[in-house]
């Protein structure tokens, strides 16, 4: 059964049978913004173009690389991104992800120690507007999912208004075991690079 994340709640990539993640997708979901119309007979659907993001640090702190929409595989192929979403769910919820970031562990530099998931409005759509987004962490391929191991609303609560910009969460690893850190946390930053460094100052 799926754990439901809370904020700053951390747990090892472990699942039920004892065994250990190793090819793990972070999937993430969000709304379009519906709009009254004039008197409000009418609504209409703007589109939110949100970007998933994956920063690497090394055990110094250090950035190592950024696997983004402009670069979408990591230089030793663990990390890939399934591309730019430029619009959100257009027609509610579909449960499907607009955006996935695919780690295999296995593969992974062994000089990696973070792996940092951000999420950044790409137009400046304040994250208070949105009617939700959420991520999810499972097993699988981004076309399909074996078993869902996290889930993690991460547009929710008043803190989010008047913010474009948000550390979703942290992969880390401790004593040669790898954990994730569920931080959803807003940040007064507006691009990636802004993001990236608030969290290499503030959430390794």
């Amino acid at each position: 059964m799926a754990i439901n994340l809370q904020k700053g709640q951390r747990i090892s990539l472990e699942k039920s049978n004892g065994s250990k993640l190793q090819n793990i997708c972070v999937g993430i979901n969000w709304g379009a913004i519906e709009k009254k119309g004039l008197f409000g007979m009418s609504k209409t659907k703007e589109a939110v173009d949100l970007d998933g993001s994956c920063a690497l640090f090394n055990e110094q702190k250090q950035l190592l690389e950024v696997v983004y929409f402009g670069n979408l595989r990591s230089q030793d192929n663990s990390i890939r991104h399934s591309g730019d979403d430029l619009t959100g769910d257009m027609n509610g919820n579909d449960g499907l992800d607009n955006e996935v970031i695919t780690v295999d562990l296995s593969r992974l530099n062994p000089s990696v120690n973070y792996v940092a998931f951000v999420l950044n409005s790409f137009r400046g759509h304040d994250f208070g507007t949105i009617p939700f987004a959420s991520i999810r962490i499972y097993e699988g391929t981004p076309s399909r999912v074996n078993e869902v191991f996290a889930t993690y609303d991460i547009a929710s609560g008043p803190g989010f208004a008047g913010h474009v910009s948000m550390v979703m969460g942290v992969f880390y690893k401790k004593n040669g075991e790898w954990k994730f850190n569920a931080i959803g946390e807003p940040t007064r930053d507006r691009k990636l690079q802004e993001t990236v460094d608030t969290v290499s100052r503030q959430y390794l």
